[in-house]
């Protein structure tokens, strides 16, 4: 492993150590990484003994502009080396109370510090010291465990999931960003133990959800939690969507299924994680919407209103950000079948002016949410949509070049009309305004200031209003 100690920073660690004589070594994810070739700006070095010490000891050997970061409570210490975050802690033995995942921590061995981690690939050590330096420490086949693609947890699973829930989570996380499989025991563990998974917060919960939501294939994990039962504890909604129900020998198809395809179909066309969270919120209304009609079968019907309106409380139950991301995230879940709609019908002008005025500039996502909506597994049916689709942004194209409505706001504002018509702000304002807007959406009159005052003036007559003379 010598040669593949390349980062500058562990030949002046090595030197720290050897001058302290302490043992340090590189531990955890950072070697995982080193080994399956992935990139890694996160470097956990272990020292028997104080980890404070080493750090400080390195940064003064490094220069003044290097600066240690100590965090006394967790015996913690933190060194900003270019693009990489440097943490050394002392070697520690953990136990743990069973209503927190916070362990009572004690000094201990490098094999104390090995067996407290959550999975054998996680569990591999390299040496920093003159005397044997890059030697690989690997007391749980944790390379083997690699070469079979498996996640398994160093000690038995029980103890080590029961102790921090948290890893739960973490597995199936790894097994989705690695497309490894987690070994039998662990996951018939994480089924036992699903219910610890309480004591977690939620911020915890979410990161890891965010981060198998944005894995090359995020079904592989969604899979995972909902065959062990964890989704139903962080994301019921989510599971509402699971099953098919057949009345009349009518059917519909399994929408947690589906949201899982759409899910990895928009995965293939962007790399934005609030784009894949519309995706998973596209349909979530559909349990509550669902109704059989005998002679149309099964109807979700306004799904996409209730959706939009449940997606603040979702984001604030899981504590993502009740911001700008949410509300572009509400916006693609309000309008996903508008497009659809358009494909299925005659495009006119004014429908497509409305679906440009209404979706702004997230207009070409939410064309990726609609074509990866599209999961048939009938070919001449998948075909069929696609070409309508091109047609629909050509049709988008075409009127946004002409009529200039994608953010568009009208030409005539509600300062214009008060003072055009020495008005107070009230109902008649929003009257004017809104028929000003219909009227050049609809395509009754064009986007033009002049035009839309003349219409304004014709339309305040009708409520009895008149042009204030001037001074």
């Amino acid at each position: 492993m010598k040669t593949k100690l390349t980062h500058p920073i562990f030949p002046v660690i090595s030197a720290c150590a050897d001058e302290m004589n302490v043992k340090a070594f590189v531990i955890g994810g950072w070697v995982r990484d080193l080994l399956l070739d992935r990139p890694s700006k996160d470097i956990d070095i272990v020292a028997i003994g104080s980890g404070i010490e080493l750090a400080e000891r390195v940064a003064k050997k490094l220069g003044d502009q290097y600066h240690v970061n100590t965090y006394k409570n967790f015996g913690t210490a933190q060194i900003v080396f270019g693009d990489y975050d440097i943490e050394f802690v002392g070697a520690r033995k953990e136990s743990y109370r069973t209503e927190s995942r916070k362990p009572i921590v004690e000094d201990g061995t490098l094999e104390d510090d090995q067996n407290r981690r959550d999975f054998t690939i996680n569990a591999l050590a390299i040496s920093l010291n003159g005397a044997n330096y890059g030697e690989l420490l690997d007391p749980f086949n944790g390379r083997q465990d690699m070469t079979d693609k498996v996640i398994r947890t160093p000690l038995d699973p029980d103890i080590t999931y029961s102790d921090d829930p948290l890893r739960m989570m973490r597995a199936i996380r790894f097994a989705t960003q690695l497309n490894y499989i987690i070994e039998e025991k662990s996951l018939a563990s994480i089924s036992r133990n699903k219910e610890r998974i309480k004591i977690i917060s939620k911020e915890r919960i979410t990161d890891e959800i965010n981060k198998i939501i944005l894995a090359k294939q995020p079904s592989i994990g969604f899979k995972l939690l909902f065959d062990t039962g964890l989704l139903h504890y962080i994301f019921p909604e989510m599971t509402a969507l699971y099953g098919v129900e057949v009345r009349n020998g009518k059917s519909h198809k399994d929408n947690f299924y589906h949201t899982l395809e759409v899910l990895d179909n928009i995965c293939k066309t962007t790399d934005d994680l609030w784009l894949r969270w519309a995706a998973i919120l596209h349909d979530i209304a559909k349990p509550p919407t669902k109704r059989f009609e005998p002679d149309h079968g099964w109807t979700f019907h306004g799904h996409e209103d209730k959706g939009a309106r449940m997606v603040p409380k979702i984001f604030a139950q899981l504590k993502l950000p009740l911001n700008d991301k949410m509300k572009y995230v509400q916006k693609l879940v309000l309008l996903h079948l508008r497009p659809i709609v358009l494909a299925k019908s005659d495009i006119t002008d004014s429908a497509v002016r409305r679906l440009l005025f209404e979706a702004g500039d997230d207009i070409d996502d939410l064309m990726k949410l609609c074509e990866a909506d599209i999961t048939s597994k009938n070919e001449y049916k998948v075909q069929k949509y696609l070409k309508n689709f091109e047609l629909v942004r050509k049709k988008l194209k075409d009127i946004e070049e002409k009529d200039k409505v994608r953010n568009w706001q009208p030409p005539i504002s509600g300062e214009d009309i008060i003072n055009t018509f020495d008005i107070p702000a009230g109902p008649q304002v929003g009257i004017l305004k809104n028929a000003i807007r219909e009227a050049i959406l609809d395509g009754i009159i064009p986007n033009d200031r002049e035009q839309a005052f003349n219409f304004m003036v014709t339309e305040a007559e009708k409520l009895g209003l008149k042009i204030k003379p001037e001074d």
